[in-house]
């Protein structure tokens, strides 16, 4: 049993280091085990260090978490790209673009340097960093709660801000995707805050790459049924596709 839960507490660091955050329903659900044994595998971990306990669930420390996230963007970096150039292709000179917390995102950033006269809204410190590079680009910074954890800005300001606006895109990343076609997060401010992007917007652009197919998370942002495109780097698990063509939702690339 000590290994087990050894072998389990590995996973739930490393799944921590990628995500930022872990919650003890989440885990609980992953691991179908109780919240019970979550929360006594996150209160070893943070009796070791290795992370540190927030309500509902845990975080990497701050002094690591810089190294983490950079351990995190290098992740797929390859499928990211793909991913980023066929998001930046839908996205035409003179859009007004809401864009969200994550490294796929960023990766669409980038991606962006070219594009002329854009707007973009963003809660994500890492994209207005990038896109500063891009002269023409008009960069609004939602106000709110600075997540160190990866540069987010998120809570009931930023959803405020969001609010005032009526975007042509929203480019989402995620932290899951259920294979009912849910697309999940972890964070319950940061899923507030898309959801509202996400009625703001003529048109939804999810960027999730394959490994967001394989992982779970306890909040849900919308279903895929909601948006206008899902951009991934691999072909969808299981009927997921055929969801997607019912629903009327493209694919790309």
């Amino acid at each position: 049993m000590k290994m087990v839960s050894n072998f389990r507490q590995k996973e739930i660091l490393e799944l921590a280091r990628q995500e930022g955050k872990v919650t003890v329903d989440g885990l609980a659900d992953l691991y179908d085990v109780t919240v019970q044994t979550i929360r006594r595998d996150l209160s070893e971990l943070a009796d070791s260090g290795r992370l540190e306990r927030v309500h509902g669930g845990a975080v990497v420390p701050s002094g690591v978490i810089n190294i983490q996230y950079e351990e995190r963007r290098r992740l797929n970096e390859t499928g990211k790209k793909a991913i980023a150039v066929a998001c930046a292709r839908e996205i035409p000179n003179g859009a007004s673009v809401f864009m969200n917390i994550g490294t796929t995102t960023e990766a669409v950033a980038h991606e962006l340097l070219d594009h002329e006269n854009l707007l973009v809204v963003t809660n994500n410190l890492n994209i207005a960093n990038i896109l500063s590079a891009n002269h023409s680009c008009e960069i609004i910074l939602a106000g709110g709660v600075l997540r160190r954890s990866d540069g987010g800005i998120v809570g009931g300001l930023t959803m405020e801000m969001v609010k005032q606006f009526k975007f042509d895109y929203s480019v989402l990343g995620c932290s899951a995707i259920d294979t009912d076609g849910d697309i999940l997060d972890f964070d319950g401010q940061e899923v507030m805050v898309s959801s509202t992007a996400i009625k703001r917007s003529r048109k939804v652009l999810v960027v999730a790459d394959h490994h967001k197919f394989t992982r779970k998370a306890p909040l849900t942002i919308c279903s895929l049924a909601d948006v206008t495109m899902l951009v991934t780097d691999f072909d969808l698990p299981g009927d997921l596709a055929a969801k997607c063509e019912t629903w009327g939702v493209a694919l790309a690339p």
